[in-house]
């Protein structure tokens, strides 16, 4: 299908050399065809669709790089608890009921509320992952899934070798929906898994050619424990144990060291940012800005629903600017340029998708959002890039395309039966959390 947006307002990335006041974008199949603002060029395309872009922004998908999807169920459950008391005492107890059915919801749910808020690619780590990747390939997004190799068991026994299972998604998975869907390995942390568990890991993410999603150092308490165990952090283990051999997409990184960093900058590994799920959970703040100044690349991301409470992208590009500056008390630092990258290219970068998204340009993939540039909030508009990052809401997010195909037009989603979604939703929640009504 050939797509014509027109006489759109164009943030083709972060540089606002790149913009566009009135152009033009051209999707041919699932890639950007051309760019630009002559009307002669769009006038030779001959679309089979014309989308007016008239009072519209169009700028690259915004990718959430962390999150767990299917935590939507838990959504508005056990807050306001350290991160030991929220996960252990609350969330596992009720985890432990799900099933792929619940998760399937779960997620449709959580792929509903990204599409509307502009999200157009998520990295996912979760359960009953076959449930996840059906949901995803059906929605129509984008995404980096992973699954664990050693289940660890909650209760405290061995963790259950899970290696063939892993293998066999990986199979089913990786590179399905016409490559829209990538396969990692999951290392849920370091404080999960013995170190035979951890280096075999990573064995079996190089005899896959994949890469690992992990969470690390996400609390002081973590890093404390991890020291004392072993006189090593989450990260130096890392190192130790291979992990770092293959690529990682680590979540968090709130309290690191000069050296944890310098370790992140060697082994070039993905950094993402989870400022609203960090501060909720009293984690504290990561130094995003020196892992920027390191050259480490840092994306962002919501983390799951139960720790946030909600997954809109734009409060968290807001949010992991505004925290850095009042913390270093420095409003110079994370800029809304730094933080549009954080969150386009930096995040496409993040999941394996590098060379394919994040940016507009011809030859690159079609994950593009459209922004209604006419609300009160974002008049006068000024400086555009600043609008996306401190004034724009996920709810002026009018329509996304990923791989070329419209998943939501006018507000209206195309690919998820949004009332059948909350329905099912709503019924789960009753029989997961007793007094939730369904």
């Amino acid at each position: 299908m050939k797509i014509l947006i027109r006489n759109v307002e164009i943030l083709a990335d972060h540089d606002l050399k790149h913009h566009i006041k009135n152009g033009f974008i051209g999707i041919n199949g699932n890639k950007i065809d051309f760019i630009g603002e002559d009307p002669a060029e769009a006038a030779k395309f001959n679309p089979d669709r014309v989308i007016n872009g008239t009072g519209k922004i169009a700028m690259p998908g915004i990718v959430n790089a962390h999150t767990h999807a299917a935590m939507t169920l838990l959504r508005n459950f056990a807050n306001d608890l350290s991160l030991q008391d929220w996960l252990f005492n609350n969330v596992f107890p009720v985890e432990a009921k799900l099933n792929d059915e619940y998760v399937y919801w779960g997620t449709m749910l959580a792929l509903g509320e990204l599409i509307r808020s502009g999200v157009t690619a998520i990295a996912d780590m979760y359960l009953h992952m076959d449930a996840v990747a059906n949901a995803i390939l059906e929605s129509g997004m984008r995404a980096n899934v992973c699954r664990i190799a050693f289940h660890f068991n909650k209760l405290g026994d061995e963790p259950i070798d899970q290696r063939d299972q892993c293998r066999q998604y990986f199979n089913t998975w990786n590179n399905a929906g016409d490559g829209r869907i990538k396969v990692y390995v999951e290392v849920h942390s370091t404080y999960t898994l013995e170190k035979w568990q951890l280096i075999k890991s990573a064995e079996l993410a190089g005899e896959l050619g994949t890469g690992i999603q992990i969470h690390l150092h996400e609390t002081a308490r973590e890093v404390k424990e991890s020291l004392e165990a072993y006189n090593a952090t989450p990260i130096e283990i890392s190192k130790e144990t291979g992990i770092f051999e293959v690529p990682v997409l680590a979540a968090h990184c709130v309290h690191v060291s000069e050296n944890d960093m310098d370790i992140l900058k060697e082994y070039n590994v993905n950094v993402v940012y989870n400022p609203t799920s960090n501060m909720k959970l009293g984690s504290g703040v990561a130094p995003v800005s020196r892992m920027l100044e390191k050259g480490i690349n840092v994306a962002l991301g919501t983390d799951g629903a139960a720790s946030n409470n909600n997954l809109n992208m734009f409060e968290e590009m807001h949010l992991a600017s505004l925290l850095q500056k009042g913390v270093l008390m420095n409003p110079e630092v994370m800029n809304a340029s730094t933080v549009f990258k954080m969150a386009t290219q930096n995040g496409a970068k993040a999941i394996g998708f590098e060379n394919a998204a994040g940016i507009l340009e011809k030859g690159r993939l079609a994950d593009i959002i459209l922004i209604d540039k006419s609300g009160l909030h974002l008049t006068p508009l000024n400086d555009p890039l600043a609008a996306v990052v401190y004034s724009a809401q996920g709810s002026d997010v009018d329509t996304v395309i990923v791989d070329g195909r419209i998943l939501m037009e006018n507000k209206v989603l195309r690919t998820i039966d949004e009332e059948l979604v909350k329905y099912k939703v709503n019924k789960i929640a009753g029989e997961l959390i007793p007094g939730q009504a369904d």
